[in-house]
């Protein structure tokens, strides 16, 4: 059996991971988190590699409030870029194949089309270019290695929009919400799957790919689709401006993805993001039962 080191195991990707060990039985998954591995110790991250020596790294682990990181650089930096860099050269010392996921942020949210793997980075935000610092550190120390950018992630695990709109949608009459920055949501179970089966297959080419579900959506037209799917109805979604509702840091406000790269060379069909809207909804309502 293969093994597959899993770092940020506890997130929203790496839990999904967890539920898809079943389906990929052929890897001996080990998961850590913070508690178990401090990706942002470098003789931490080479003893442990050294003494599982895994085939596969899998870094789900991020930096991923993208508001606080804008005052909290040095720790957004350690672990979006150092820890990335610790990851990579541990790879190396047994010859592991490495998967890093990083971000829309990367780009400058300034396209009117779908963003392809060699278009101009230019990050806007601290998390940004933090995320990219930690793909070009990853490609300098681990060339053999892939880089996946995806935007928009949600799941049934820890905090994300969809959770948010159904609990403010039961506790609220009205919300607002952002319908001028357009993107795709991602079911993070479909990312981890996407993950497994490159992981899976004998035909590993590093560089960098994009993935997200299918289709396009502005915030608010997220917000109602998941309000429709939980059986909200008494909750009314007004549609605001980014300048409506000032953050710190600055979105980008078109993060549409080209996914036809990863497509052609892994041979995945990506699901549309409604219907898996719909099953992570459906999960969602089961557990609150």
């Amino acid at each position: 059996m293969k093994k597959m080191l899993i770092t940020g195991a506890n997130g929203q990707l790496g839990n999904e991971i967890r539920t898809l060990t079943k389906k990929y039985s052929n890897f001996d998954f080990i998961f850590t988190d913070v508690a178990e591995l401090d990706i942002c110790d470098a003789n931490a991250v080479e003893c442990f590699v050294k003494d599982i020596n895994p085939d596969y790294i899998i870094n789900c682990a991020a930096y991923t409030d993208v508001d606080k990181a804008e005052s909290d650089i040095d720790k957004c930096r350690k672990i979006n870029r150092d820890a990335v860099a610790n990851l990579a050269n541990a790879s190396n010392l047994c010859n592991a194949k490495m998967i890093h996921v990083s971000t829309d942020y990367v780009y400058s949210g300034t396209s009117s089309r779908p963003y392809t793997e060699t278009d101009l980075t230019a990050p806007v935000s601290i998390y940004g270019i933090t995320k990219l610092e930690g793909e070009n550190i990853l490609f300098e120390n681990n060339p053999q290695s892939i880089v996946i950018r995806t935007a928009w992630l949600y799941s049934e695990f820890g905090n994300n929009f969809v959770k948010t709109m159904i609990r403010l949608g039961k506790e609220k009459e009205s919300l607002g919400v952002i319908f001028d920055q357009i993107g795709t949501p991602t079911y993070a179970l479909d990312l981890a799957d996407t993950i497994l089966k490159i992981a899976d297959s004998e035909n590993f080419i590093p560089g960098i790919y994009n993935f997200t579900n299918e289709g396009v959506c502005c915030w608010y037209d997220f917000a109602l689709k998941i309000h429709e799917l939980a059986g909200i109805t008494n909750c009314h979604v007004n549609p605001i401006e980014t300048s409506q509702y000032p953050t710190p840091a600055t979105r980008p406000a078109y993060s549409v993805l080209n996914k036809k790269k990863i497509k052609d060379q892994y041979n995945i069909s990506i699901p549309h993001w409604e219907y898996s809207l719909k099953l992570c909804v459906n999960n969602l309502l089961k557990d609150s039962l």
